[in-house]
């Protein structure tokens, strides 16, 4: 292979890689709007040690078991509200501890992100073409 190739077979790779975990993201995201089990969580506040932005979603699923969902450092981006209001959650019928914010940022925000890496992948491997 001409060294003058890699790159760009590099960053196409790269790209298309990107592309299948975005795609694989929104069908996450299209299976939990579909059919997954919606909960109500409360926000609560990161305990005082904690120096990580952002808060924890506390909630239940249908057999009362106690789940805790950290949206990360993205959650106000995400538009989780302040501590103490009630958020929608929404979970995988058997896959309580893989929860995710019920709202279209949260749930398409990764996928959207990954389309965006893909697209500045491939778009750098059209320009370093020789």
């Amino acid at each position: 292979m001409d060294a003058e190739l890699l790159v760009p077979a590099l960053c196409t790779g790269f790209g298309l890689g990107a592309l299948a975990a975005a795609v694989r993201a929104l069908t996450v995201a299209v299976r939990l709007w579909a059919g997954g089990e919606r909960v109500p969580g409360v926000v609560i506040p990161r305990a005082a040690f904690d120096r990580r932005p952002g808060a924890l979603v506390a909630y239940t699923d249908r057999l009362g078991r106690a789940f805790v969902l950290d949206p990360g450092r993205y959650g106000s981006f995400h538009g989780l509200p302040q501590a103490g209001a009630t958020v929608p959650v929404v979970h995988a019928r058997n896959r309580p501890e893989q929860a995710r914010v019920w709202s279209v940022r949260a749930l398409l925000a990764p996928s959207f992100g990954w389309f965006l890496t893909s697209a500045l992948a491939c778009g750098t491997a059209l320009a370093v073409l020789p």
